[in-house]
């Protein structure tokens, strides 16, 4: 065997281990509690149909779409994602309108069709840190949500109560003064697996 066969094949089977491994240890991350933007498709047909063109972030207005590194997998590299806890989506929906590939769809922006079509994730309320479920009255997350009485409503107290039609835009998360959050996003891609 010549030296540079054996190179080729040491070389092309320790990057294919290596990106399996990648692979596998980017679906088993935890760590990493990311939002697709609004509009995209499911996590895995996302990932073959985005581009990588960077396009979704440029047109954000709130500058809430960052890019992966390796911290995701080589699979998810360059695609856009959102942490709720750091900057929230505002549900523009501008995202949609300006992806070339239909990774991201075009909603209108209005209520109705934001309720169909935009699947982020759903916010859960911890009531042992919720200082309106303590007996404190907030309601922060209830006045940050830009679908208040369709997404969330307040009961006795302003205490959180998040209803069936939370589409997971992580407002509320990004408003709560509480540290840890006690209201979270958790996502879509997550609660489907």
């Amino acid at each position: 065997m010549k030296r540079r066969t054996f190179l080729q094949g040491v070389v092309g089977t320790g990057l294919s281990s290596l990106l399996a491994e990648n692979a596998l240890a980017a679906r088993n991350n935890t760590s990493i509690r990311f939002l697709r933007p609004p509009g995209a498709l499911p996590e895995d047909e996302f990932v073959s149909r985005c581009i990588r063109c960077g396009k979704c972030g440029e047109t954000c207005p709130n500058r809430c779409i960052k890019y992966f590194d390796l911290e995701n997998g080589i699979s998810s590299m360059d695609t856009p994602f959102i942490i709720p806890r750091e900057q929230a989506c505002i549900l523009c929906m501008k995202c949609g309108d300006i992806c070339p590939t239909g990774a991201i769809q075009p909603v209108i922006r209005e209520m109705e069709p934001i309720l169909e079509k935009v699947k982020m994730g759903v916010a859960r309320v911890d009531r042992n840190l919720c200082l309106s479920w303590q007996g404190k009255t907030c309601g922060v997350c209830y006045r940050a949500c830009p679908l208040a009485d369709v997404a969330i409503r307040i009961g006795m107290l302003e205490q959180p109560h998040v209803l069936k039609d939370c589409v997971g835009c992580g407002l509320c998360e990004r408003s709560c003064i509480q540290i840890p959050q006690a209201i979270r996003i958790i996502p879509d891609h997550i609660r489907k697996t």
